[in-house]
């Protein structure tokens, strides 16, 4: 299936590049990279600076799908284990800002 803005949230984000574009964590904001594992509340980014891990919670970010369009995710929408998102009912305005 091809990723597009409706279906990210329950689609495989391993291999994305994502930015960090809010954040609790002050340190984390900005923050560019690929996207190179995933848990449940954590995704790992690797940036020129080594893998930072950042909280799904409290962050926003902003994904770029294969074809180069950008899709800006409420991180709060993707804490969950990524094989179970897919069975999430996520109404749009909650997931895109």
């Amino acid at each position: 299936m091809i990723i597009t803005p409706e279906n990210l949230v329950r689609h495989e984000l391993i291999g994305l590049h994502a930015e960090v574009v809010n954040s609790t964590n002050r340190c984390l904001v900005g923050a560019i990279g690929r996207v190179v594992d995933e848990t449940r509340n954590m995704l790992h980014i690797e940036t020129d600076n080594g893998v930072k891990s950042v909280s799904k919670a409290h962050t926003c970010f902003v994904f770029t799908l294969p074809h180069g369009q950008t899709v800006k995710a409420n991180g709060s929408v993707l804490v969950s284990q990524p094989e179970n998102r897919i069975h999430k009912k996520i109404r749009k305005s909650r997931w895109k800002l």
